[in-house]
């Protein structure tokens, strides 16, 4: 009876069950064992052979058959395996669109020998506004434009802060920070540190408190570059952001100078581009006007050399300053700015 329940069974589960019916801590060959202290001695004797013997065919069989039913399983396994067919390809992490932007954008300026400089995300007042002769009054102040901390909060928590942008900010003793809307306090910061002749660009995140969609976000990354010396034009600064474009875009671009405003540069001009979604023939992305714009620029303003203190009548600079996501919009002809920080492998994985 016991060697047919070993034969019939159809798995290993099964066995495992016999097993332990039979010879586990409480099967039947087992308490026979134990019963063995209470018997006769010459019962004791014949019994014990007898138990033995079938236990060791017991086991002899449940081997036997674990076996069998491994190999059959294995070969059931082989049955449903194509090994001709190809592997699962693994997926790999790449590059996010604006990191492959900013490193083409950094390796273009490099090459035209410009240093790329950073600077803390957390600012002051001083050097966000008052060292770029934003005045008191402006519009950019109003905490409706701007993100602004928490001073006291942050300084209880400075002696633990593991940011080395607050730490920084509030070592020059401001009464109010905020994370900064521009990357032009790194171009204070170098000029504060560093004699002319410069050349850097300054590439970092920046914050603007404004409704998001699919041209404005709250956070963007910004590229803003400053050229300081002492015969420095605006003719030197169309060259080079003209071969910057030509560099970026892979072709010849076409580009233009307005008038514009802006504090700390006079005098100051936004750069259009011809769109290169439409070649400049008009489409959504530009209007219809054929042109679309990417920068602003302009001469450094003499009272921001006066805050860095550089003589303004010795020497003479241009700044700039672009959105990467725009750049890489007008790349990769995409028409959603909200897309880059979405998170959507759909979106990320084309590039």
């Amino acid at each position: 009876m016991i060697l047919k329940e070993i034969r019939d069974a159809k798995d290993l589960k099964t066995l495992e069950q016999i097993y332990r019916k039979y010879l586990g801590k409480k099967g039947e060959i087992t308490l026979i064992f134990r019963g063995l202290k209470n018997l006769p001695k010459e019962k004791r004797a014949k019994i014990a052979k007898d138990a033995n013997a079938l236990k060791a065919l017991i086991n002899k069989e449940l081997k036997s058959k674990s076996e069998t039913l491994k190999k059959e399983s294995k070969n059931q396994i082989s049955d449903k395996l194509d090994i001709t067919l190809p592997g699962k390809k693994i997926v790999f992490g790449h590059l996010h669109p604006l990191t492959k932007v900013l490193r083409e954008v950094s390796n273009i300026f490099s090459q035209m020998g410009f240093e790329i400089v950073e600077g803390p995300e957390i600012e002051t007042e001083y050097y966000n506004f008052d060292a770029l002769n934003i005045p008191k009054d402006h519009p950019a102040r109003d905490m409706w434009n701007t993100f602004w901390l928490k001073v006291e909060a942050e300084r209880r928590h400075q002696s633990t802060s593991k940011n080395a942008g607050v730490k920084m900010a509030l070592e020059y003793g401001a009464n109010r920070l905020l994370l900064r809307t521009h990357t032009s306090p790194v171009q204070i910061r170098y000029m504060e540190k560093h004699n002319p002749p410069i050349k850097i660009i300054a590439p970092g995140n920046v914050f603007r408190h404004e409704a998001t969609d699919a041209s404005h976000e709250f956070q963007l990354f910004q590229v803003e570059g400053l050229m300081v010396d002492k015969n420095v034009s605006v003719a030197n600064f169309k060259f080079t952001i003209g071969e910057f474009f030509n560099r970026f875009f892979g072709k010849k671009i076409n580009f233009r100078l307005r008038p514009d405003f802006f504090p700390f540069t006079e005098p100051s001009f936004d750069i259009s581009i011809n769109c290169v979604v439409c070649g400049g023939k008009g489409c959504s992305v530009c209007k219809k006007t054929g042109w679309v714009e990417t920068a602003g620029a302009g001469m450094v303003h003499p009272n921001v050399f006066k805050f860095c203190k550089l003589n303004p009548k010795e020497w003479r600079g241009w700044a700039f300053g672009f959105g990467l996501e725009r750049l890489a919009m007008m790349k990769y002809k995409i028409d959603d700015i909200r897309l880059f920080r979405s998170g959507d492998l759909r979106f990320l994985t084309q590039f």
